[in-house]
């Protein structure tokens, strides 16, 4: 059993931004590049753990096409100046619940398209949003992949560049050992399906396809690291006889 660690608490035109509070940012919490060595036409970044989220990560693709924002980043005169100077933000795509933060917020900010899966949407009444059910493919090649489980409509985002990127929310964590496993919890929605979930993403996948996991928490336990790599091999690795009679944790 795992438990999350504590917080470490052509480019569309630009938005404007003056809605975000201008709190000033605390030192040494800017967005850090993921895979920083890995040949990428376009950089990603990952935020820092957010409060609001209970110690989410974000992470932001930036596109020529619009950028990506995955999951609610702390939403603050730091964010607000970052993404300003990286374009705006076109999509903000939600893996979960608890990943939706200030998203009223963001959107009334930035002007963006609200992606959530179906089961999620009804959580924000006061936002468009775009909700779709199994599968949802953007415009820059992005596809959700409905990963119910951790929440009803848990939901993870799949990155066809560097070798394969999966931005796993909570569906997928890292251990103290920085390798990928779903976590119980006493509020874990469905643990069988959860658990056949991360089988068929073995099973859409090759170690060929999929060499990276972006997680939507718990990063503290990477060390440093921005994403767990040689992730196919890791999740194959998974003993789901064992994961079949884990017990809740808190």
């Amino acid at each position: 059993m795992i438990s999350e660690p504590p917080s470490a608490a052509s480019h569309p035109p630009s938005h404007s931004l003056a809605n975000a509070p201008a709190n000033p940012p605390p030192p040494g919490k800017a967005p850090r590049p993921v895979l920083p060595d890995q040949a990428l036409p376009y950089p990603i970044y990952a935020f820092a753990p957010n409060r609001d989220t209970l110690g989410g990560t974000a992470y932001l693709v930036v596109y020529p096409q619009g950028n990506l924002l995955i999951d609610s980043p702390a939403w603050d005169g730091a964010t607000r100046d970052f993404l300003q100077a990286q374009g705006g933000v076109r999509w903000l795509f939600l893996t979960h619940r608890g990943a939706m933060g200030k998203v009223r917020e963001l959107q009334e900010a930035l002007h963006c398209e609200v992606i959530v899966q179906e089961q999620e949407a009804y959580l924000l009444p006061k936002v468009n949003v775009t909700a779709f059910q199994h599968t949802f493919e953007l415009p820059s090649g992005d596809r959700a992949i409905w990963t119910s489980g951790h929440s009803p409509g848990s939901t993870c985002l799949y990155h066809p560049g560097g070798g394969g990127i999966l931005f796993s929310g909570r569906h997928l964590l890292p251990d103290r050992q920085q390798k990928p496993v779903p976590l119980r919890t006493s509020k874990t929605f469905h643990w069988p399906r959860q658990l056949r979930n991360i089988q068929t993403l073995i099973e859409a996948f090759s170690p060929e396809t999929l060499a990276w996991i972006c997680p939507g928490a718990s990063t503290g336990y990477l060390r440093g690291a921005t994403a767990i790599g040689q992730a196919y091999s890791a999740l194959t690795a998974l003993d789901f006889s064992a994961l079949q009679q884990m017990a809740p944790g808190l």
